[in-house]
């Protein structure tokens, strides 16, 4: 029988679980046992198990499974937010948690780029009308937003939100953020960034705000319909944190009555959306499936690291990117 720990996941899927590439790695490390099979054989296999290794959120870890697992030593999850697990009921049964930090700024940082620069732009109409059997001309009448010399609101300034700001920079764009916590004047220089204490004087002066915040109870709803009514009319609205930050309903409507121009959103909540919802209908929305941390280096790295966490989980060792529970 193999030496190799066991540790137990969703499922092998290119899209919604671990991609038959990936099973291939970790493989090499650990026998791993999917949650199918573990439901259909769970008394064999349930004492096996020292590792729940999570690659997006399609498997719950909560008190009945954790029950279910006495030599759970830590649970392992891909990307940086933790919002979607429940870490003091985890940490009652003596499992610790793990993320994969600083590996995804690059990527998170250009998807908020990509995003603005789409929605300023027109990108995606412009393709629709490109593409489209019907078009006989090209309307020279459709017009964008400058993006280069604007102002960027950055609601958000750690690690991403400062990425962002570096390249921001590059299109010369004035740049003001709103942070739980003030960046050194050495750093602000650096990308030429203006603090701002409280949000509504970067929400009134922005041209594009963007979020980049983790979720907590403090940040829930943080963009609600009185935030959404200090932007400027000619303001977009861009999301690259977790979707529950926006107050969808307030969106919705900002959208449909002009309060705001557009939002450009990799997050929503629930991810996906259900199919008639209001802004899926909207022109003046582009959604994209939460691809923040969608490249190939950036999986490849994360990947590297969830293993690296879990053979210390299991080998006794200090985890790498152990998340502590304030």
């Amino acid at each position: 029988m193999s030496e190799r720990p066991y540790i137990l996941s969703s499922k092998l899927s290119d899209t919604e679980g671990i991609q038959r590439e990936h099973a291939e790695i970790i493989k090499k490390h650990f026998n791993i046992i999917w949650f199918d099979e573990f439901l259909k054989n769970k008394e064999e296999l349930a004492n096996k198990i020292q590792v729940v290794f999570l690659w997006g959120h399609s498997l719950k870890v909560d008190q009945k499974l954790l029950q279910s697992l006495p030599r759970l030593k830590a649970v392992v999850s891909s990307g940086v937010g933790v919002d979607h697990l429940h870490l003091p009921l985890i940490s009652s049964f003596g499992v610790k948690v793990t993320n994969t930090p600083h590996l995804v700024d690059n990527a998170t940082a250009d998807m908020g780029m990509a995003l603005m620069l789409a929605s300023a732009r027109n990108v995606i109409e412009g393709f629709k009308i490109a593409t489209s059997p019907e078009t006989q001309c090209m309307p020279w009448n459709w017009v964008g937003v400058e993006v280069t010399g604007a102002t960027l609101g950055i609601i958000g300034m750690g690690r991403i939100g400062y990425k962002v700001a570096q390249r921001a920079k590059g299109f010369d764009m004035k740049i003001l953020y709103h942070n739980r916590n003030r960046r050194t004047e050495e750093e602000e220089r650096v990308v030429d960034a203006s603090y701002c204490a409280k949000i509504d004087d970067l929400l009134w002066q922005s041209d594009f705000v963007m979020v980049v915040v983790n979720l907590t109870p403090q940040t829930l709803k943080l963009i609600g319909e009185r935030e959404l009514s200090l932007m400027k009319p000619t303001g977009t609205l861009v999301n690259i944190s977790r979707g529950a930050v926006v107050d969808q309903d307030a969106l919705v409507k900002a959208l449909q009555n002009g309060t705001i121009r557009a939002a450009a959103l990799d997050v929503t909540d629930p991810e996906p959306l259900p199919r008639d919802h209001p802004l899926l209908k909207l022109s003046n929305a582009i959604i994209t499936p939460h691809l923040g941390t969608a490249t190939d280096k950036t999986t490849e790295k994360m990947l590297e690291r969830m293993i690296e966490n879990a053979m210390a989980a299991v080998c006794g060792l200090p985890l790498p990117d152990e998340v502590l529970i304030s």
